[in-house]
């Protein structure tokens, strides 16, 4: 809907805020990475949203992801002399329009400082409740498109 927006996901603090992630985080830490990533990938779809999911990295810069090949879709990891914190508050304080960044995070600390820089917080049990309005709505688009395929073959040559 709007391209101009940015959600900006801090990854590891949703992937602990949200119970199902939470359990697969303890038995697979990439399997719980790749299920949010899928789901953040459904709502930039859906959403026609610059998405960037931010995990704290262990390696000497910054690493950018784009798993879908879109350039308004990326997974990022900090160097390891920063946090993903810290990486997000770049991210707000280098936008041109900070009031266009959407952070994801249950950090009061954290929201507080994008806050103060202009962009809005959203709660992790927000971000899920949206995720699950995209994915629902790209769920009934497609059964839309189902059905309008089958009308289409049923239908008799001409």
């Amino acid at each position: 809907m709007d391209a101009d927006k940015h959600l900006l996901i801090d990854g590891s603090n949703v992937l602990h805020a949200w119970p199902e992630l939470r359990a697969l985080l303890k038995r697979d830490r990439a399997a719980a990475r790749s299920r949010l990533t899928e789901r953040a990938g459904a709502l930039h779809d859906a959403e026609h949203l610059r998405v960037s999911l931010v995990f704290d990295g262990r390696g000497p810069e910054v690493v950018v992801e784009r798993p879908t090949g879109s350039a308004s879709f990326a997974v990022v990891y900090s160097p390891s002399g920063l946090t993903a914190d810290d990486v997000i508050e770049q991210m707000v304080g280098q936008a041109r329009a900070p009031d266009r960044c959407l952070v994801a995070t249950d950090d009061r600390a954290e929201r507080q400082t994008i806050e103060a820089m202009g962009a809005a917080g959203l709660s992790a049990a927000d971000l899920a409740a949206w995720m699950d309005r995209a994915e629902q709505r790209q769920q009934s688009r497609l059964a839309e498109r189902r059905r309008a395929n089958e009308k289409d073959w049923r239908r008799p040559p001409s």
